[in-house]
């Protein structure tokens, strides 16, 4: 199928309510470079809340607000391993969406 045609096809759909506003939310999230940072890191291995502020220079307080941010767009999820919660990406679909743009922007 051609890109006119493709493009005709999804613009042919309604979107509902609620996949409108979980498509707003997942671009809020990644409109913020703090939040870019942890789920560009998370992209790579999975970390703890202090592997990550350690990694990325920040303090716990701000990766723990912005995991529970990006856990509740289920962008990311958690084990847990004694009393230490490791977390590691959970949408294919957006991490693939993130390294592309972030491709895209290396590009300049």
């Amino acid at each position: 199928m051609d890109e006119k045609k493709e493009i005709e096809k999804i613009n042919d759909k309604d979107i509902d309510e609620e996949t409108l506003f979980v498509v707003s939310q997942t671009f809020k999230a990644l409109g913020d470079p703090t939040r870019i940072r942890i789920l560009h890191l998370l992209f790579h291995k999975e970390y703890s809340v202090n592997g990550i502020a350690e990694n990325l220079h920040l303090r716990q307080s701000t990766v723990s607000h912005q995991l529970r941010f990006l856990k509740n767009l289920r962008l990311v999820k958690y084990r847990r391993e004694g009393t230490t919660l490791f977390y590691s990406h959970d949408d294919e679909h957006v991490m693939n969406m993130l390294k592309q743009t972030i491709d895209h922007a290396s590009h300049n």
